[in-house]
Protein backbone atom coordinates (compact mmCIF):
# COMPACT_ATOMS: atom_id res chain seq x y z
CA UNK A 1 0.00 0.00 0.00
CA UNK A 2 1.22 3.55 -0.42
CA UNK A 3 3.25 4.43 2.27
CA UNK A 4 2.07 8.15 3.86
CA UNK A 5 4.54 10.26 6.32
CA UNK A 6 3.61 10.13 9.52
CA UNK A 7 0.32 12.70 10.03
CA UNK A 8 -1.71 13.97 13.23
CA UNK A 9 -5.24 12.10 13.06
CA UNK A 10 -6.48 15.25 11.85
CA UNK A 11 -5.11 14.73 8.83
CA UNK A 12 -7.16 13.23 5.66
CA UNK A 13 -5.53 10.97 2.81
CA UNK A 14 -6.56 11.94 -0.38
CA UNK A 15 -5.71 9.79 -3.29
CA UNK A 16 -6.44 11.18 -6.90
CA UNK A 17 -6.42 9.27 -9.59
CA UNK A 18 -5.66 10.79 -13.16
CA UNK A 19 -6.63 9.86 -16.73
CA UNK A 20 -5.10 10.57 -19.81
CA UNK A 21 -7.35 13.96 -20.89
CA UNK A 22 -7.50 14.94 -17.44
CA UNK A 23 -8.37 18.71 -16.83
CA UNK A 24 -5.39 20.36 -15.33
CA UNK A 25 -8.03 23.28 -13.85
CA UNK A 26 -10.00 20.79 -12.53
CA UNK A 27 -6.71 19.18 -10.80
CA UNK A 28 -5.53 22.58 -9.60
CA UNK A 29 -8.80 23.73 -7.81
CA UNK A 30 -8.80 20.12 -5.50
CA UNK A 31 -5.20 20.21 -4.83
CA UNK A 32 -4.70 23.80 -4.12
CA UNK A 33 -7.30 24.71 -2.33
CA UNK A 34 -6.23 21.52 0.46
CA UNK A 35 -2.42 23.17 0.35
CA UNK A 36 -3.26 26.60 1.40
CA UNK A 37 -5.79 24.71 4.08
CA UNK A 38 -2.47 23.32 5.51
CA UNK A 39 -0.37 26.63 4.90
CA UNK A 40 -2.80 28.53 6.39
CA UNK A 41 -3.39 26.52 9.89
CA UNK A 42 -0.10 25.85 9.96
CA UNK A 43 -0.79 22.55 10.21
CA UNK A 44 -0.97 18.97 7.97
CA UNK A 45 -4.46 19.00 7.64
CA UNK A 46 -4.71 17.25 4.22
CA UNK A 47 -2.33 15.15 2.29
CA UNK A 48 -2.41 13.81 -1.29
CA UNK A 49 -1.35 11.55 -4.17
CA UNK A 50 -1.25 11.24 -7.59
CA UNK A 51 -2.36 7.51 -9.05
CA UNK A 52 -2.86 6.31 -12.19
CA UNK A 53 -4.56 2.48 -13.40
CA UNK A 54 -1.55 0.97 -14.61
CA UNK A 55 1.18 3.31 -12.48
CA UNK A 56 2.58 4.90 -15.92
CA UNK A 57 2.05 8.67 -16.09
CA UNK A 58 -1.17 10.95 -17.36
CA UNK A 59 -1.14 13.58 -19.79
CA UNK A 60 -3.85 16.14 -19.55
CA UNK A 61 -5.64 17.45 -22.08
CA UNK A 62 -3.09 20.66 -22.62
CA UNK A 63 -0.24 18.27 -22.66
CA UNK A 64 0.95 18.20 -18.66
CA UNK A 65 2.76 15.41 -17.97
CA UNK A 66 2.18 13.91 -14.17
CA UNK A 67 3.74 11.14 -12.97
CA UNK A 68 2.01 9.45 -10.23
CA UNK A 69 3.27 8.58 -6.70
CA UNK A 70 1.86 4.61 -7.14
CA UNK A 71 -0.52 2.88 -8.55
CA UNK A 72 -4.16 2.81 -8.08
CA UNK A 73 -4.03 -0.96 -6.55
CA UNK A 74 -1.06 0.02 -4.25
CA UNK A 75 -3.19 2.76 -3.00
CA UNK A 76 -5.70 3.89 0.10
CA UNK A 77 -6.70 6.74 2.35
CA UNK A 78 -9.95 8.58 3.51
CA UNK A 79 -11.02 9.75 -0.07
CA UNK A 80 -10.30 8.59 -3.66
CA UNK A 81 -10.67 10.95 -6.35
CA UNK A 82 -11.23 10.18 -9.65
CA UNK A 83 -10.26 12.55 -12.44
CA UNK A 84 -10.82 11.79 -15.84
CA UNK A 85 -12.27 14.91 -18.46
CA UNK A 86 -12.14 14.92 -22.11
CA UNK A 87 -12.19 10.93 -23.87
CA UNK A 88 -13.84 9.71 -20.22
CA UNK A 89 -15.70 7.27 -22.56
CA UNK A 90 -12.39 5.42 -23.45
CA UNK A 91 -11.51 4.70 -19.98
CA UNK A 92 -14.90 3.14 -19.22
CA UNK A 93 -13.02 -0.14 -19.51
CA UNK A 94 -13.42 -3.70 -18.02
CA UNK A 95 -9.93 -3.34 -16.60
CA UNK A 96 -10.79 0.33 -15.36
CA UNK A 97 -14.54 -0.74 -13.60
CA UNK A 98 -12.44 -4.00 -11.80
CA UNK A 99 -9.50 -1.65 -10.86
CA UNK A 100 -12.25 0.93 -8.99
CA UNK A 101 -14.36 -1.90 -7.41
CA UNK A 102 -10.78 -3.03 -6.15
CA UNK A 103 -9.88 0.64 -4.73
CA UNK A 104 -13.56 1.37 -3.43
CA UNK A 105 -12.46 -1.12 -0.61
CA UNK A 106 -8.89 0.93 0.07
CA UNK A 107 -10.81 4.23 0.31
CA UNK A 108 -13.98 5.32 2.54
CA UNK A 109 -15.24 7.66 0.35
CA UNK A 110 -14.83 8.02 -3.29
CA UNK A 111 -15.30 11.56 -5.67
CA UNK A 112 -16.23 11.38 -9.09
CA UNK A 113 -15.11 14.57 -10.54
CA UNK A 114 -15.95 16.05 -13.98
CA UNK A 115 -16.66 13.21 -16.01
CA UNK A 116 -15.20 11.17 -13.25
CA UNK A 117 -18.75 10.12 -12.07
CA UNK A 118 -19.50 8.16 -15.36
CA UNK A 119 -16.13 6.04 -14.89
CA UNK A 120 -17.79 5.17 -10.78
CA UNK A 121 -20.88 4.55 -12.52
CA UNK A 122 -19.94 2.01 -15.11
CA UNK A 123 -17.97 0.50 -12.29
CA UNK A 124 -21.45 0.11 -10.66
CA UNK A 125 -20.04 2.44 -7.26
CA UNK A 126 -22.90 4.64 -7.60
CA UNK A 127 -26.23 2.23 -7.94
CA UNK A 128 -28.71 3.87 -5.79
CA UNK A 129 -27.13 7.25 -5.02
CA UNK A 130 -27.72 10.81 -6.04
CA UNK A 131 -24.93 12.04 -8.56
CA UNK A 132 -24.33 14.98 -10.77
CA UNK A 133 -21.86 15.07 -13.90
CA UNK A 134 -20.29 17.41 -16.26
CA UNK A 135 -23.79 19.05 -17.21
CA UNK A 136 -23.11 18.32 -21.18
CA UNK A 137 -23.44 14.63 -20.36
CA UNK A 138 -25.78 14.88 -17.57
CA UNK A 139 -29.09 13.70 -20.22
CA UNK A 140 -26.54 10.96 -21.29
CA UNK A 141 -25.54 9.81 -18.13
CA UNK A 142 -29.43 9.49 -16.69
CA UNK A 143 -29.98 7.39 -19.52
CA UNK A 144 -27.13 5.09 -19.35
CA UNK A 145 -27.58 4.60 -15.54
CA UNK A 146 -31.63 5.11 -14.73
CA UNK A 147 -30.42 3.24 -11.36
CA UNK A 148 -28.41 6.67 -10.42
CA UNK A 149 -30.88 10.03 -9.44
CA UNK A 150 -28.36 12.32 -12.17
CA UNK A 151 -29.46 15.94 -10.87
CA UNK A 152 -27.87 19.35 -12.19
CA UNK A 153 -26.07 20.72 -9.38
CA UNK A 154 -22.63 21.64 -9.24
CA UNK A 155 -21.45 18.85 -6.19
CA UNK A 156 -23.60 16.34 -4.80
CA UNK A 157 -22.76 14.50 -1.64
CA UNK A 158 -25.02 11.58 -0.99
CA UNK A 159 -23.17 9.31 1.70
CA UNK A 160 -19.91 8.49 0.78
CA UNK A 161 -20.19 9.23 -2.67
CA UNK A 162 -18.98 13.02 -3.86
CA UNK A 163 -19.77 13.97 -7.34
CA UNK A 164 -18.61 16.84 -8.86
CA UNK A 165 -19.71 18.79 -12.24
CA UNK A 166 -16.48 20.67 -13.09
CA UNK A 167 -13.25 22.18 -12.75
CA UNK A 168 -14.59 25.86 -11.52
CA UNK A 169 -17.58 23.01 -8.82
CA UNK A 170 -14.25 21.46 -7.55
CA UNK A 171 -13.36 24.51 -5.84
CA UNK A 172 -16.70 24.91 -4.24
CA UNK A 173 -16.85 21.09 -3.32
CA UNK A 174 -13.21 21.70 -1.81
CA UNK A 175 -14.02 24.89 -0.10
CA UNK A 176 -17.27 22.95 1.72
CA UNK A 177 -15.23 20.36 2.14
CA UNK A 178 -12.63 22.65 4.59
CA UNK A 179 -15.18 24.54 6.05
CA UNK A 180 -17.33 21.27 7.20
CA UNK A 181 -14.25 19.63 8.53
CA UNK A 182 -12.46 22.09 10.59
CA UNK A 183 -14.68 25.43 10.33
CA UNK A 184 -15.83 28.12 8.24
CA UNK A 185 -12.80 30.46 9.40
CA UNK A 186 -10.21 28.40 7.71
CA UNK A 187 -12.40 28.03 4.39
CA UNK A 188 -13.02 32.01 4.29
CA UNK A 189 -9.20 32.32 4.86
CA UNK A 190 -8.56 29.76 2.09
CA UNK A 191 -11.12 31.51 -0.59
CA UNK A 192 -9.73 34.97 0.82
CA UNK A 193 -6.07 34.07 -0.43
CA UNK A 194 -7.52 32.31 -4.33
CA UNK A 195 -11.12 34.75 -5.04
CA UNK A 196 -10.18 37.76 -6.80
CA UNK A 197 -13.98 39.12 -5.21
CA UNK A 198 -15.78 38.07 -2.03
CA UNK A 199 -15.19 34.88 -0.57
CA UNK A 200 -18.12 32.41 -0.93
CA UNK A 201 -19.81 29.84 1.43
CA UNK A 202 -20.32 26.89 -0.56
CA UNK A 203 -22.51 24.58 0.52
CA UNK A 204 -24.14 20.92 -0.86
CA UNK A 205 -27.94 20.89 -2.40
CA UNK A 206 -30.49 22.34 -0.91
CA UNK A 207 -29.44 25.47 0.99
CA UNK A 208 -29.36 27.87 -1.18
CA UNK A 209 -31.73 30.83 -0.11
CA UNK A 210 -29.74 30.20 3.56
CA UNK A 211 -26.60 30.44 1.23
CA UNK A 212 -27.71 33.48 -0.72
CA UNK A 213 -28.18 35.40 2.76
CA UNK A 214 -25.23 34.26 4.29
CA UNK A 215 -22.62 35.05 1.32
CA UNK A 216 -24.78 38.45 1.08
CA UNK A 217 -23.33 39.52 4.71
CA UNK A 218 -19.83 38.25 4.29
CA UNK A 219 -19.16 40.40 1.37
CA UNK A 220 -20.52 43.62 3.47
CA UNK A 221 -18.09 42.34 5.98
CA UNK A 222 -15.27 42.20 3.38
CA UNK A 223 -16.40 45.91 2.13
CA UNK A 224 -16.64 47.11 6.09
CA UNK A 225 -13.41 46.20 7.59
CA UNK A 226 -12.07 49.45 8.30
CA UNK A 227 -15.32 50.65 9.51
CA UNK A 228 -17.55 48.09 10.86
CA UNK A 229 -21.30 47.81 10.44
CA UNK A 230 -23.31 46.56 13.19
CA UNK A 231 -24.91 43.22 12.64
CA UNK A 232 -28.05 44.90 12.86
CA UNK A 233 -27.20 46.68 10.08
CA UNK A 234 -25.94 44.03 8.13
CA UNK A 235 -29.17 42.14 8.18
CA UNK A 236 -30.82 45.10 7.44
CA UNK A 237 -28.86 45.55 4.07
CA UNK A 238 -29.35 42.00 2.75
CA UNK A 239 -33.39 41.47 3.91
CA UNK A 240 -33.64 39.69 6.53
CA UNK A 241 -33.73 40.31 10.43
CA UNK A 242 -31.17 40.12 13.13
CA UNK A 243 -32.10 36.52 14.30
CA UNK A 244 -32.80 35.20 10.87
CA UNK A 245 -29.09 36.54 9.76
CA UNK A 246 -27.46 35.07 12.84
CA UNK A 247 -29.83 31.65 12.73
CA UNK A 248 -28.54 31.21 8.78
CA UNK A 249 -24.72 32.19 9.46
CA UNK A 250 -24.67 29.65 12.26
CA UNK A 251 -26.20 27.06 9.72
CA UNK A 252 -24.14 27.90 6.96
CA UNK A 253 -20.75 29.06 8.98
CA UNK A 254 -21.13 27.23 12.71
CA UNK A 255 -19.72 30.79 14.19
CA UNK A 256 -22.36 33.47 14.80
CA UNK A 257 -22.33 36.59 13.01
CA UNK A 258 -20.04 38.69 15.53
CA UNK A 259 -17.39 35.31 15.32
CA UNK A 260 -17.22 35.35 11.29
CA UNK A 261 -16.95 38.90 10.91
CA UNK A 262 -14.02 39.38 13.45
CA UNK A 263 -12.16 36.64 12.09
CA UNK A 264 -12.53 38.40 8.42
CA UNK A 265 -11.01 41.87 10.18
CA UNK A 266 -8.19 40.04 11.89
CA UNK A 267 -6.85 38.28 8.52
CA UNK A 268 -6.34 41.68 7.26
CA UNK A 269 -4.64 42.42 10.00
CA UNK A 270 -2.55 39.77 9.83
CA UNK A 271 -2.20 40.19 5.92
CA UNK A 272 -0.75 44.13 6.88
CA UNK A 273 1.26 42.66 9.64
CA UNK A 274 3.41 40.28 7.34
CA UNK A 275 3.53 42.02 4.46
CA UNK A 276 3.88 45.59 5.54
CA UNK A 277 5.69 47.89 8.50
CA UNK A 278 2.85 49.51 8.95
CA UNK A 279 2.88 50.15 12.96
CA UNK A 280 0.15 48.27 14.83
CA UNK A 281 -1.63 51.22 15.86
CA UNK A 282 -2.49 51.74 12.12
CA UNK A 283 -3.01 48.48 11.41
CA UNK A 284 -5.83 48.30 14.02
CA UNK A 285 -7.23 51.76 12.64
CA UNK A 286 -7.47 49.98 8.99
CA UNK A 287 -9.42 46.95 10.76
CA UNK A 288 -11.71 48.75 12.99
CA UNK A 289 -10.30 48.76 16.47
CA UNK A 290 -10.34 52.62 17.79
CA UNK A 291 -8.03 50.77 20.59
CA UNK A 292 -4.42 48.98 19.36
CA UNK A 293 -4.80 46.62 22.62
CA UNK A 294 -8.11 45.94 21.99
CA UNK A 295 -6.99 44.14 18.49
CA UNK A 296 -4.06 42.81 19.99
CA UNK A 297 -6.23 41.30 22.21
CA UNK A 298 -8.54 39.59 19.64
CA UNK A 299 -5.26 38.74 17.27
CA UNK A 300 -3.92 36.97 20.37
CA UNK A 301 -7.08 34.90 21.15
CA UNK A 302 -7.40 34.10 17.57
CA UNK A 303 -3.80 33.15 16.30
CA UNK A 304 -1.85 32.10 19.74
CA UNK A 305 0.31 35.17 18.88
CA UNK A 306 0.33 39.23 18.80
CA UNK A 307 1.20 41.08 15.91
CA UNK A 308 4.59 42.06 16.88
CA UNK A 309 5.87 38.28 18.09
CA UNK A 310 4.82 37.42 14.65
CA UNK A 311 6.78 39.98 13.03
CA UNK A 312 9.99 39.20 15.13
CA UNK A 313 8.99 35.44 14.14
CA UNK A 314 9.71 36.16 10.31
CA UNK A 315 13.21 38.46 11.30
Amino acid sequence: MQSWSKTSSLCQRYGLVLYDGFSNHCLANTVEPLRAANMLSGRQLYQWVFLTVNGLPATSSSGLEVRPHTPLKDAEGDMLLVMPSYGFRTHATWQNRAALGSAAKQFKVLAGMDTGSWLLAHAGLLSGHRATIHWEELAAFAEEFPDIDGVRERFVIDGDRVTCSGAMAAFDMVMFLIGRDHGQALALEVAQLFMSGHPQVAMPVGRGRSRSVTNRAIALMQEHVEDPLTIAAIAFRVGCTQKTLEARMRTATGAAPQKVYRRIRLIVARKLVLETVLPVSEIALRCGYQDASAMTRAFKAEFGTTPRALRLALV
